[in-house]
């Protein structure tokens, strides 16, 4: 399993930061490896450019508990790709928690020593996008 863990200090009060996080098209502008997001009824349409190639994602939302939780979920033959994100008062604003987990399945588990390194990189980028972005 490839991971990524991060937490970012927010200037937005928890109902905003969590209306905003749990409308997963706001991807496109923090994280730079989403080329396009659209939402599609319940779910979401990602396109995220991961290891030099365009990768299309319908990701579902498994859990919503407003304004503290969302769970996106997306399914694909070799892996599931599962973003859990919670959201805490703070003073001056909330706390932000991003888990990002890929877990491969068959052969290709044996790719994760090599996803985690790209996995990490990608990371890095997009909680920098995100601190911006909570932090207007």
């Amino acid at each position: 399993m490839a991971r990524y863990v991060t937490t970012v200090e927010s200037t937005l009060p928890p109902e905003e930061a969590f209306a905003y996080m749990s409308d997963f098209t706001h991807a496109l502008e923090w994280d730079p490896s989403v080329t396009n997001a659209t939402r599609n009824g319940e779910g979401f349409e990602l396109v995220a450019r991961f290891g030099g190639r365009d990768v299309p994602l319908r990701y579902d939302v498994v859990s919503l508990e407003p304004p503290r939780l969302v769970v996106l979920e997306a399914r694909k033959p070799a892996f599931t790709s599962r973003d859990t994100i919670t959201i805490a008062p703070a003073p001056g604003g909330s706390t932000v928690h991003y888990d990002a987990a890929l877990v491969f399945r068959g052969l290709a588990r044996l790719l994760d020593p090599l996803m985690q390194l790209v996995f990490s990189r990608t990371g890095d980028r997009a909680a920098a996008g995100l601190r911006a972005a909570l932090n207007p």
